[in-house]
């Protein structure tokens, strides 16, 4: 059965293109559109009064679909942003350390670009203490990271759930959720590459604890936007970087305060924002309602075409590759990720004729979405037996 004429428009754009960095951009599904346009309607129709619509209608419902995708069911803690960069600067700023003391934080040093980059700024400046923990080996990462967050003297912990760079999936986020208290350490999760890509990849136990970023641009098929992060209760009550939305709802404040905060994940909230990725976010998940795709079944889709992909590689140069990510019991990645020098001259090959992949150093990514078929595969297949 193939999926593809849920994406017709994005598939009839290019129709000679195979594109395979779903992990990377997502092909739309027919259904954004009409998501995008239901959002300019209201704004024609409701104007000023668009905002009553978007924050009693729209904003909720993104909340209970996150919830429910995480695996946990609290809408209330489930607070949006234009991206995950925004909600990592307002979360860091309101953890809690001691005094005027950097913030000691923990991480891997497999983390994406936004992580990565900003927390080297902190440290660089002196804001913060930063301690990595080598990605690699893949193997024994989940017991070495958990090991060295155990070993306290930190006040935040960050961790990818999938590895951007490998496609290997972190396994210790309850262990590392068990771990954090409102006054430190905190526990942040980089769910990007996890969320609607692994079934309930959070839980309601480790969201008693533990922060969960993520967003609507890969798995969701939303676009870009929608950044969502799950904050647990108590966390964090009053963060210091807040905006006027913040205001809005059951307020709480210390005596001698004029700054009340909602007590819910709102108090993460900043200011007015481009409510259309809500509304794109909506409508991709009616469309899967409708269609019996829950992301369970949606992965073990992916999986049957990455096990066809392996199978039908075999004697081509992608086979001596090194897999960073082979097939294993228990949750996959949505993309296949070889090392090999010759990574980046063979994403060039490939765009050469017209195949979408990408590369990040020496790594190849393959990345697989609903839009794909075993024509697909094939089609990969033989572009990648003419690779040099």
């Amino acid at each position: 059965m193939s999926f593809k004429p849920l994406f017709a428009r994005s598939l009839g754009a290019a129709p000679d293109r195979l594109h395979f960095a779903a992990h990377s951009h997502h092909l739309w599904p027919d259904a954004s559109l009409e998501g995008q346009m239901q959002c300019w309607e209201d704004a024609s129709m409701l104007a000023d009064r668009k905002w009553g619509r978007i924050m009693d209608e729209i904003w909720p419902g993104a909340q209970a679909e996150v919830a429910n995708e995480l695996g946990t069911d609290d809408s209330s803690a489930i607070v949006f942003a234009s991206n995950t960069h925004d909600l990592l600067v307002r979360l860091v700023a309101a953890c809690p350390r001691d005094g005027e003391a950097p913030l000691r934080v923990l991480m891997s040093d497999g983390e994406f670009h936004s992580a990565r980059r900003q927390m080297a700024r902190w440290a660089e400046a002196g804001e913060i203490l930063l301690t990595t923990v080598a990605a690699e080996p893949h193997d024994d990462f989940s017991d070495r990271f958990l090991s060295a967050a155990e070993s306290g003297g930190h006040d935040l912990i960050l961790v990818s759930h999938v590895m951007f760079g490998s496609g290997r999936i972190f396994e210790g986020v309850e262990a590392l959720a068990a771990l954090a208290r409102p006054d430190g350490p905190w526990v942040a999760i980089d769910g990007y590459h996890a969320f609607m890509a692994v079934a309930d990849p959070f839980g309601p136990k480790a969201a008693t604890s533990a922060f969960y970023l993520g967003g609507g641009y890969k798995y969701a098929m939303a676009g870009e936007g929608m950044g969502f992060m799950h904050c647990p209760p108590a966390f964090g009550e009053r963060p210091p970087i807040t905006g006027w939305y913040a205001e809005f709802g059951d307020l709480t404040a210390p005596p001698g305060s004029s700054v009340g905060y909602t007590r819910d994940a709102m108090r993460f909230m900043g200011a007015t924002f481009d409510p259309s990725a809500l509304y794109r976010f909506l409508a991709v998940r009616a469309m899967l309602a409708e269609n019996g795709l829950t992301s369970d079944r949606i992965a073990a889709r992916v999986a049957m075409l990455q096990d066809l992909m392996l199978d039908r590689l075999a004697g081509t140069p992608l086979a001596d590759a090194e897999l960073l990510n082979p097939p294993g019991n228990g949750p996959r990645a949505r993309f296949l990720a070889w090392r090999s020098p010759r990574a980046q001259r063979w994403c060039n090959e490939l765009m050469d004729r017209n195949c979408i992949t990408d590369v990040r150093g020496d790594v190849l990514r393959v990345g697989f979405g609903l839009y794909h078929d075993e024509e697909d595969v094939e089609t990969f297949v033989r572009l990648g037996r003419t690779l040099a």
